[in-house]
């Protein structure tokens, strides 16, 4: 995964919740942009500026830190919510 995306630790705490692995990939692709696909390095990584963005108005400052562990779950949780609440 590409440096400062998430901080380290998160990826390996995803994978001991198998059930969050789906909610992980839904994410994912969610935040890719459209057409990812098309272009190297052929990966869902986010727009670099719309990713600092999202960390800005998430937890301000300047958007350079990634997210923690924690706040990656807690996200992925919310992100399970609010889908099932739209049906």
């Amino acid at each position: 995964m590409r440096e400062g995306l998430v901080a380290k630790g998160t990826i390996p705490r995803v994978l001991r919740q198998p059930w969050r692995l789906p909610r992980a990939l839904s994410a994912i692709l969610a935040l890719a942009p459209t057409g990812w696909w098309r272009r190297r390095p052929f990966l869902p990584y986010p727009d670099p500026a719309y990713w600092r963005f999202r960390m800005e108005t998430s937890s301000g400052g300047e958007g350079g830190e990634p997210p923690s562990p924690d706040e990656v779950i807690e996200v992925l949780d919310w992100f399970h919510r609010m889908k099932h609440r739209r049906r």
